[in-house]
């Protein structure tokens, strides 16, 4: 089914693009992913990089993945360009979605629009060659995800299966491992974990619930991963909008002082309601998420100028080769 959101390129910017194949374009003029809508509170350093997003195709050039558990609505290169600029970020890190299953062709489109800012973490499978792999490289991918959470995987052996075997398929890379997943499979998994033979990333403060304290089952473990320099987390927040988003302060702030320097932080945009549907092919409104209002969190969170910078900018360009 084809989202009510469709991709708006008849703008100049967009028009040579339209021939090159990467973007389709589209006559239907309908809303848009969110934007901000409080402005930024804080200056932001040069170089600052968003480092979880998604881009969500016309679905005549991007067809989804068969086996996908949600349907969601389109959001463009464009849309997401417009968002960075209204935030003040210059750099990017397009993540591509389970949706597509291991076809990265959304996020290549992505990563072609944006050029020399942005990278990109991709979705491989047994099937994906090592020739496919060398050509994800050279387009600025730098990693894999293992989306655990919104795939329904849960099982602590069945995941330490699948996280050995992609650490071992994606080492000779250089690759990290990004991985959507519960603060519960972190303390099963946390001496596999420290033993891994590649970097880690845990989406979204690996799923710890703001509503509960930092004794919070696995919280600890978590802080452990990343004091021992094996793990980053992104302080990003997933899912739709929060009335307290302060909530997170005290989670964010022990994290930090775990150890700044493997802390990152992203928007999550375009919000994906990744909630199953009675069928798959529903559509799931995207999440109206005020981007500017989260962002303005992380000076409570890194109340000092040259920390926002060290999750900012130094962080992203270490990890994904800026």
């Amino acid at each position: 089914m084809i989202s009510r959101r469709q991709w708006i390129l008849s703008t100049p910017a967009l028009g040579g693009m339209v021939s090159s194949g990467l973007l389709l374009q589209s006559n239907t003029v309908a809303a848009k992913a969110s934007q901000p809508t409080t402005a930024i509170n804080f200056e932001l350093p040069q170089g600052s990089c968003d480092c979880h997003t998604h881009i969500h195709g016309d679905p005549a050039l991007f067809p989804m993945f068969s086996g996908r558990t949600y349907t969601p609505e389109a959001a463009s290169p464009a849309e997401m360009t417009a968002l960075h600029k209204a935030l003040g970020i210059d750099r990017v890190i397009i993540v591509t979605p389970s949706i597509y299953g291991p076809d990265n062709s959304a996020t290549i489109a992505g990563l072609k629009v944006r050029g020399k800012n942005a990278r990109a973490v991709a979705v491989i499978n047994d099937k994906t060659t090592d020739g496919e792999i060398d050509q994800l490289v050279s387009l600025g991918f730098k990693g894999i995800r293992l989306n655990l959470v919104t795939n329904g995987v849960v099982d602590p052996q069945i995941i330490r299966a699948q996280f050995l075997s992609a650490a071992e398929r994606v080492k000779k890379w250089g690759w990290h491992i990004q991985i959507n997943t519960t603060l519960n499979i972190v303390s099963a998994l946390k001496e596999a974990f420290l033993n891994s033979p590649v970097p880690l990333v845990f989406d979204h403060f690996a799923g710890t619930d703001e509503e509960l304290d930092i004794k919070q089952p696995g919280f600890s473990d978590l802080v452990d991963l990343v004091k021992s320099g094996k793990a980053f987390v992104k302080i990003s927040v997933t899912a739709g909008p929060r009335k307290n988003y302060s909530l997170f302060k005290p989670f964010a702030q022990a994290l930090i002082g775990a150890n700044v320097d493997r802390i990152l932080w992203g928007t999550n945009w375009p919000h994906p309601n990744s909630i199953k549907m009675p069928n798959n092919t529903d559509v799931s409104p995207l999440w109206p998420v005020d981007d500017g209002l989260v962002l303005n969190q992380l000076p409570s969170w890194a109340p000092e100028a040259s920390v926002r910078k060290k999750i900012l900018v130094d962080n992203p360009e270490k990890l994904y080769g800026f």
